[in-house]
């Protein structure tokens, strides 16, 4: 192969080069400086898809989020395109969005067919005192409103489909007016996760998909795989798999206000 022919290779975007950074992949900083120390770029991928592996969920996944959610929102970075949100577990509450810097009226939940919000927050779920007080705090609690929520409350759209979570998620990354797509589901296709990864890239957008704990173990094509584990009012974050970087673990990382 000629000189000419491999420079051109090594350029492709495709191609990720361990000992340059000159071609290496887009990053957004997640917020917290612990973190993005050790994630390759300094943040979270861009255009790819991201597993977050949780026991439960609002163990704080959602504020590991929120600095790259307000991100998605500014001037020059995709501030008019959609944050969706596949099959959340409990009904997004706008006024904690908002008070979080979010812009409410950019968020796009898809409900579908047959699956409904739980409505409440039970406090074992990582519900912490220390979030109390500002009202950017206790986002927790206030993302997800208590008490029951009726369904008709949630800006829906049904689908259908084998693994209607995943096949909505792909058609939000695929279509280019999402700038992120936030999915929950317990699926374990290889192939659908692919196909993620694959829409992630075509239609430049960032794929989260939150799975249960017990999928660590489990192969899977995202670029980025986070286990998250509370523990005394906090969040430790271990990297299981990290394209371009090594595992490890970083504790305490949702700590208050970013």
């Amino acid at each position: 192969m000629s000189s000419q022919r491999l420079d051109e290779l090594l350029r492709h975007p495709s191609v990720w080069c361990a000992a340059g950074t000159r071609n290496g992949p887009k990053t957004l900083p997640t917020g917290f400086g612990r973190l993005d120390e050790r994630l390759p770029g300094g943040g979270w991928p861009l255009d790819t898809l991201i597993e977050l592996l949780l026991p439960a969920p609002g163990v704080g996944e959602l504020e590991l989020l929120v600095p790259a959610m307000r991100a998605f929102g500014h001037a020059g970075s995709g501030s008019r395109r959609w944050i969706a949100w596949l099959a959340p577990p409990y009904l997004p509450y706008a006024p904690a969005l908002a008070n979080a810097g979010l812009d409410p009226g950019r968020m796009l939940v898809v409900r579908p067919r047959g699956l409904s919000p739980q409505g409440t927050v039970p406090s074992s779920r990582g519900l912490r005192p220390g979030w109390r007080g500002s009202p950017r705090r206790g986002l927790r609690r206030g993302l997800y409103p208590q008490g029951t929520v009726p369904s008709s409350q949630s800006s829906s759209q049904s689908v259908e489909s084998p693994d209607p979570t995943l096949w909505a998620m792909e058609q939000a990354l695929r279509s280019r007016a999402c700038a992120a797509a936030l999915g929950w589901s317990d699926a374990a296709e290889t192939t659908a996760l692919r196909r993620l990864k694959l829409a992630a890239e075509e239609g430049g957008s960032l794929g989260i998909l939150f799975r249960p704990a017990q999928r660590a173990r489990e192969p899977s094509p995202a670029a980025l795989r986070l286990l998250l584990e509370p523990r005394d009012g906090a969040l430790d974050v271990t990297i299981l798999k990290c394209r371009g970087g090594t595992p490890g673990r970083v504790e305490g990382v949702v700590r208050g206000e970013p």
